[in-house]
């Protein structure tokens, strides 16, 4: 029988760190978008601020669409 001799190497290829790459900076960018809104005095309530479109519904979208990223580069098959 002969035995296959495998090298040691890494788990993934260069283009599977790249969309692992791309995919991180997505989730950053849709964190970045959901800071900011606060007041300068306490006692005031802005709540257009706080409950913008931007930080309910285009942030969660971005995050989610990075974490796909990162699930595409994690599962993508790396060329040998």
């Amino acid at each position: 029988m002969s035995k296959e001799t495998r090298k040691p190497g890494f788990a993934f290829g260069k283009e599977n760190y790249r969309i692992l790459i791309v995919g991180v900076l997505i989730v950053v960018i849709g964190y970045l978008l959901m800071i900011g809104g606060g007041s300068e005095d306490p006692n005031k309530f802005d709540a257009n601020e706080i409950f913008s479109f931007r930080r309910i519904t285009l942030s969660p979208i971005v995050i989610l669409t990075g974490f796909v990223v990162v699930l595409f580069g994690i599962m993508k098959k790396a060329k040998d």
